[in-house]
């Protein structure tokens, strides 16, 4: 027997095999509130300096008041300038038709995150036998030479990702991490040196709520359900747990709705209940795949109100491709919701149509309704659609009260329409540019989801539960480049919805091309349910004012009981609220009253 394999020596100790990896971007030694992909600036600002230069030799070599040499020379710079420029766009372009990040620095995070939890996996599994996490192997694994080269040896490995890694702050490579050190401790049983013990349950004063014994207990649970699923990557899980598939209510395609990507799902109430003879339109985002509305049973919108017997018409975007691409917010807020409410009336002559909306979705369509109902009250017909049930849906865009100012700041200093355009306008921007910007607005958030994943995992439903919208997470859509460039010109740095600048077209000359008063909504009798949360970074309460500045709104309306009138709901709520089975049961049961009023 080689008794320098075998012999027992003293035990290895978490702090020892951390200590192996050293410190890296994965610890956040900067204290930064949240993931700063800081080479991804640096190379973006370069980038953006590299467009911008040459937009400026355009100008000169095409001024004719600019002297004849210096215009040329101007051109000639451009034209040597465009050498590296055209490889940029092409790459951009070539990765987002591939459905890849077009940017190079993120797609290598990325691929550390999938080899990350590969190592995460084979070592968990080196220690589970029959499902469960073997203590005795564990031991002998740590108190040994063998053994402790083993794992000195995974730890290299950890460390060689770590330190290619290209972010820091509060990122998903942290909070894999504390999986990681929560695994060393179950291996080795022992704490670190300072007392950390992740996924710990601590009281206010951060004192450990059990014995370390419990502690053990409890996080071999989470090892052995995070194993079982292999779910450590959250996108790939999330992937392979759904096969690429959401939403768990029946639905059809109308006949003849799909216009360029965009198409009109109808989802019937289902056998054995019973109609009430009601329409609810859902507009969705252009940014996110419509089965938010829809992501599975208990967590679903369509689903709660087929019970109580309205029939449901989603709004579906699809994937926009370079078709689409001169698409504006004329087509998406004004010539789609015409065609498709004319479809639902033809369908269903004689029925109520409500509206829900969700975030932008709800934003554009508030002018909708008031272009709506001036062409309606013009030609001498009531109002249509009287109802619409807001969720978390901005309509005031300022640097005050509306809690926007800082990410228009941050639109101010790096949004480039003229960059946006030359790199992604045969293809549209790639979901992974806006998930880049919703991280700008919500601090660690890329930290608080997959650590509250893992945080989670310790009952084993729950990471089965949280595959549905974990998907939706990792897996958005495209958004079309030049209605992109007009959300944020418009909408978010114009305030125009909330200023009464708006145009929309319209069939009525009168109206055509001309600010939409949306004061008429009050006169057309448009009710709207204003739902909106006080912890929600992307739609601020601030900002949801619809339900207290338009429609049927009286001075202090604001208790959601007040009769014939709008309703406000404020709650101590996210944005995403309805993943939560509680929180979406509690709107539900709110819209439902408002509707059956």
């Amino acid at each position: 027997m080689d008794k320098g394999n075998h012999a027992t020596e003293p035990k290895i100790t978490p702090d020892e095999l951390l200590t192996i990896i050293g410190l890296s971007p994965a610890d956040n030694l900067e204290s930064v509130n949240t993931a700063l992909a800081w080479k991804s600036k640096l190379i973006g600002s370069q980038v953006r300096g590299l467009f911008g230069y040459q937009r400026i030799l355009d100008t000169i070599s095409k001024d004719i008041n600019v002297f004849g040499p210096w215009a040329v020379a101007a051109a000639w710079q451009s034209a040597l300038l465009d050498i590296f420029i055209r490889p940029i766009k092409a790459s951009a372009r070539i990765a987002v038709g591939a459905s890849r990040n077009p940017d190079a620095i993120a797609d290598v995070n990325g691929w550390i995150y999938k080899n990350y939890s590969r190592l995460l996996y084979t070592l968990t599994g080196f220690f589970i036998i029959d499902g469960k996490f073997n203590r005795e192997k564990a031991r002998r694994i740590c108190t040994t030479a063998k053994g402790k080269d083993y794992l000195k040896n995974y730890m290299d490995e950890f460390s060689q990702l770590e330190h290619q890694y290209n972010n820091i702050g509060l990122t998903r490579l942290k909070a894999m991490k504390e999986l990681l050190k929560c695994l060393l401790i179950l291996i080795t049983e022992k704490p670190f040196a300072n007392g950390y013990l992740p996924f710990a349950k601590t009281g206010p004063d951060g004192s450990l709520l059990t014995s370390f014994e419990a502690y053990l207990a409890e996080n071999y649970v989470r090892l052995e359900n995070l194993y079982a699923e292999n779910a450590f990557d959250i996108k790939e899980y999330s992937e392979r747990a759904t096969g690429g598939h959401i939403g768990c209510s029946a639905y059809e395609y109308v006949k003849g709705s799909r216009i360029h990507r965009v198409s009109l799902r109808y989802y019937p109430v289902p056998k054995g209940i019973k109609s009430n003879g009601k329409i609810v339109y859902m507009a969705t985002p252009l940014i996110n795949r419509p089965e938010l509305f829809d992501l599975a049973s208990g967590k679903s919108v369509v689903e709660a109100l087929h019970l109580k017997g309205y029939a449901i018409y989603l709004v579906d975007h699809g994937d926009p491709g370079w078709e689409e691409t001169e698409l504006g917010l004329d087509f998406y807020g004004k010539a789609i919701p015409d065609l498709y409410i004319d479809m639902i009336k033809k369908r269903h002559p004689g029925k109520e149509i409500y509206m829900m909306a969700y975030c932008m979705g709800g934003t554009i369509m508030m002018p909708y309704l008031a272009r709506r109902a001036e062409e309606r009250l013009a030609s001498g017909k009531q109002m249509d659609i009287k109802k619409i049930a807001l969720m978390a849906s901005p309509t005031k865009f300022d640097d005050e009260d509306s809690g926007h100012a800082p990410i228009r700041t941050l639109i101010r200093r790096d949004y480039d329409p003229y960059l946006m355009k030359e790199l992604f306008g045969a293809v549209n921007i790639p979901p992974q540019v806006i998930e880049a910007g919703m991280n700008e607005i919500q601090p660690g958030v890329q930290y608080t989801v997959v650590l509250g994943f893992y945080g989670r995992a310790e009952i084993k439903e729950s990471i089965a539960d949280a595959a549905p919208f974990l998907y939706w997470l990792t897996h958005g859509t495209k958004f079309p480049v030049t209605a992109h460039i007009e959300w944020i010109q418009k909408v978010f740095l114009g305030n125009q919805i909330y200023e009464g600048t708006y145009c929309l077209p319209s069939a009525n000359p009168k109206f055509d091309g001309k600010p939409v008063n949306m004061k008429i909504l009050k006169k057309a009798g448009v009710r709207i349910f204003d739902y909106k949360g006080l912890r929600d970074p992307i739609a601020p309460a601030g900002s949801c004012v619809a339900g207290q500045t338009w429609g049927q709104v009286e001075k202090g309306n604001v208790h959601y009981t007040s009769p014939h009138l709008n309703r406000i709901i404020e709650k101590n709520i996210g944005h995403i609220f309805v993943v939560s089975r509680k929180l979406l049961a509690e709107y539900l049961e709110l819209v439902e009253q408002f509707y059956a009023d």
